[in-house]
């Protein structure tokens, strides 16, 4: 089976019932819990173009670090913003989903099954 990768917060409750959900599917992942060990900016861009998303579309807009670093100007470059995220990781959505070279993001967790 390949490898995969979830992008996990343990206070994050889409993030523990995605890891559930992996779990009785008797799924094992790689858990990088992102808070301790971002992901650099070549991997979230990586992850982005395998979710086919923008950058903003990973952020938690609710989060203090966006509006503390106007991260709502729009002349912000996707390079800005995807460094943003690794500077301040709790604006990155999760859980992250990574497998056979697919992403997913778990919201709700069930999407995860899409890409196993």
């Amino acid at each position: 089976m390949s490898k995969i990768i979830i992008y996990h917060n343990p206070r994050c409750s889409k993030s523990r019932q995605t890891l559930e959900l992996l779990g009785t599917r008797d799924v094992e992942a790689d858990i990088v819990e992102y808070l301790k060990t971002p992901p650099t900016s070549e991997q979230l861009a990586e992850i982005l173009d395998l979710l086919g998303i923008e950058p903003r579309e990973l952020m938690r807009t609710s989060e203090p670090e966006y509006k503390d670093n106007a991260l709502d100007d729009p002349s912000l470059s996707r390079e800005q913003l995807i460094q943003a995220m690794v500077d301040h990781p709790r604006l990155i959505q999760r859980p992250i989903v990574l497998c056979k070279g697919k992403a997913a993001l778990g919201r709700p967790p069930e999407r995860v099954l899409e890409i196993l």
